[in-house]
């Protein structure tokens, strides 16, 4: 594999000003990203604090204990268990197939950064992968993108889930689910590698019983030789070693949003629109009614010293709040706010893995950790990817297409362009005065009718617009006959858009990993993984 950097546009305007670590910019942040000395500081600072390393190494290693697994990561437990180490942590939703590539690209980064920061700092660091299991929003999960006939296509998993449960609470119906990926992944094309693959997805939906234990079986399939750790959001036991921070939540409530919003406030000075959508009676916090499988955001009402969700129809006070933290931390969950707390109070955090818009929200959370007297881990931007196939790469040469515009807009201009080249313009002078003659004539007959017999008007006018239809018609075909001349160069124009800017976005954020899996085999992670990356914020192009 070879890898070029290219400096490339971040998806916001204020993660572009943060891989730039502008003054301005960096007043948002504790730590900055690209400074080795950064590390050391935050490094003196995690070990000036206590963490339940070997609770947490416990209960990482029963829930893990299900899925594939190796000696590699069993020296990461025991390396979780020592007092001077730390980790590289990042997380994502459980998309199914593991959803678009930026997965598989983040949980790259933290592998790659943990042994680079270990090798660097000279104590163990381990790399984490937290699941948003809690999660509720299932449509942003449910589907993956395939390419059909030249057109990229989304294709939804067939099982539906009306109520707002945690995607950790959601069943597989083994089946049904082997049936939707086989279709899946035979959709990408038979290759030498795609029986072996079915084969491994069956395994993984039978071993599976929820909708994350599914992704987290393939995630540990396709990382478990790289000593990587997992953990779920979700899981009822973790809430066990959270209790004690729920109610450190539950307490600080008000200031937490509180603190939140005024540093918005800040950004908003500043011109940065905020990310993170925060009422002035945020609680921050989810309440989950296991009768109903819903997973319910809480608002806190001062004046009546009440917890309320659901327009009124969930109160608590805070005794019973804290009654839940205490004895059932499993009904509580954390929002977009309070998850990164938790996170920092869990976890030995000597950098956080993010992609665009996580930096951006992140921003807005620093007064709430300075409240608990808490400095944010450095935020490091996770390497942004781009496969590009030597097939591909072909075809960009053969166009004459820049790799960076490609990557930045896709083809569609340079195909229009190319297209109006093969336009004959006496043709369509032609055709353009046929049109101007049909109207003209038609015009002159409008007004005859008028006169002679109002009562024809809609007749001519249907007559007129089928007339018109039939100009329309034979233009268009004759414009397909002369494209039809120049096929193979149209199909690649879109070949090379569908691999590198499908449906108008970035690859990694629309294709699916195992469509290059069952076209490179197994070995492309490992291949992935043995990569030199440097964490610069530049775009790398991996050419397989």
């Amino acid at each position: 594999m070879e890898i070029l950097n290219l400096s490339l546009p971040a998806t916001n305007r204020f993660a572009t000003e943060y891989l730039e670590q502008t003054p301005e910019i960096q007043r948002y942040f504790h730590y900055r990203f690209n400074d080795h000395l950064e590390y050391e500081k935050r490094l003196t600072e995690i070990q000036q604090r206590s963490y339940m390393r070997n609770e947490l190494a416990a209960h990482i290693e029963e829930y893990m204990d299900q899925f594939p697994t190796s000696e590699k990561v069993k020296v990461s437990i025991e390396k979780l268990k020592e007092e001077n180490s730390t980790v590289i942590i990042g997380g994502q939703q459980a998309g199914i197939l593991t959803g678009p590539l930026y997965t598989i690209h983040k949980i790259i980064s933290i592998i790659a950064l943990a042994k680079q920061k270990e090798r660097e700092l000279n104590v163990p660091v381990v790399p984490v992968f937290w699941i948003a299991g809690e999660d509720h929003d299932y449509q942003e999960v449910n589907h993956v993108f395939v390419e059909r006939n030249n057109k990229i296509e989304k294709k939804i998993y067939p099982e539906k889930v009306l109520d707002k449960r945690m995607v950790s609470a959601i069943d597989l119906n083994h089946d049904l689910c082997y049936q939707w990926v086989e279709g899946i992944i035979k959709s990408f094309g038979e290759t030498a590698y795609t029986k072996d693959l079915l084969l491994v997805f069956e395994k993984a939906i039978h071993e599976s019983k929820t909708f994350v234990d599914f992704f987290a079986w393939i995630v540990m399939h396709l990382f478990k030789d790289s000593g990587l750790l997992i953990i779920d959001s979700g899981d009822e036991n973790i809430r066990k070693l959270e209790k004690e921070f729920f109610i450190k939540q539950i307490k600080n409530c008000k200031e937490i949003t509180k603190e939140v919003k005024a540093q918005q406030k800040v950004l908003k000075s500043n011109g940065f629109e905020h990310t993170i959508d925060i009422s002035d009676q945020a609680a921050n916090l989810f309440y989950y009614d296991r009768e109903n499988h819903e997973r319910i955001l809480l608002d806190y009402d001062d004046e009546n010293n009440l917890f309320i969700g659901r327009d009124g129809q969930i109160q608590l006070t805070i005794e019973q709040m804290l009654e839940l933290a205490g004895e059932f931390p499993e009904n509580l969950s954390n929002n977009v706010v309070t998850r990164p707390l938790m996170q920092e109070w869990i976890f030995p955090t000597l950098s956080f893995i993010a992609g665009p818009g996580e930096i951006a929200y992140w921003a807005e959370l620093k007064q709430a950790f300075e409240w608990f007297e808490l400095k944010m881990p450095p935020i490091v931007p996770r390497l942004n990817i781009t496969l590009l196939d030597r097939s591909v790469e072909t075809d960009m040469d053969e166009l004459g297409l820049d790799l960076r515009e490609t990557l930045i807009v896709g083809t569609e201009k340079k195909k229009r362009d190319f297209l109006q080249t093969l336009k004959d313009e006496n043709l369509d002078k032609l055709f353009e005065k046929m049109k101007q003659d049909l109207l003209l004539n038609y015009g002159k007959l409008e007004a005859y009718v008028t006169t002679e017999n109002k009562g024809l008007l809609p007749l001519l006018n249907k007559n007129q617009g089928k007339v018109f239809d039939q100009i329309v018609f034979m233009e268009n075909k004759l414009e397909q006959s002369v494209q039809k001349k120049y096929e193979v160069v149209i199909n690649k124009f879109e070949r090379v858009e569908n691999a590198l800017w499908p449906a108008g976005s970035p690859q990694e954020r629309t294709l699916n990993s195992f469509f290059f899996i069952n076209q490179h085999g197994p070995t492309l992670i490992s291949d992935l993984l043995n990569c030199s990356f440097i964490f610069d914020g530049t775009h790398k192009i991996i050419r397989i």
